[in-house]
C-alpha cells in the first residue's frame, strides 16, 4: 500500500469524525490533527480524504435506495398476492 493510502486509512481510523466531503476543510483539519511540512503531500491526502468519504456517501445512499427498491418491489408483490382471482383477470 502507498504512503497515501496507508496515511489517509491511519487518519480516517483515528480522526473520521473531522473530515468531510469538501477538499479546503479537510486540509484544515489535516492541520490540525497532524503535522505535514510539504504542501503537495497535505494536498495529496486531503484530495484522497474527500474522495474516501465521498464514495463511502455514495455507497452508502446506494445501498438505501436499493433497500427502497426491494421494499417497494416486495410491497408491490403483496397487493398482487392479496388480489382475489376474480380482480386479477378482469
Amino acid at each position: 500500500m502507498d504512503r497515501i493510502k496507508r496515511l489517509a486509512l491511519d487518519l480516517l481510523k483515528n480522526h473520521k469524525d473531522r473530515f468531510g466531503t469538501d477538499f479546503a476543510e479537510n486540509k484544515k483539519a489535516l492541520e490540525q490533527v497532524s503535522i505535514i511540512r510539504s504542501k503537495g503531500l497535505k494536498n495529496e491526502l486531503a484530495g484522497y480524504l474527500t474522495k474516501c468519504i465521498k464514495r463511502e456517501l455514495e455507497e452508502i445512499e446506494s445501498e438505501k435506495e436499493e433497500l427502497n427498491q426491494t421494499v417497494d418491489e416486495k410491497q408491490s408483490f403483496e397487493a398482487i398476492e392479496a388480489k382475489p382471482i376474480s380482480e386479477i383477470s378482469t
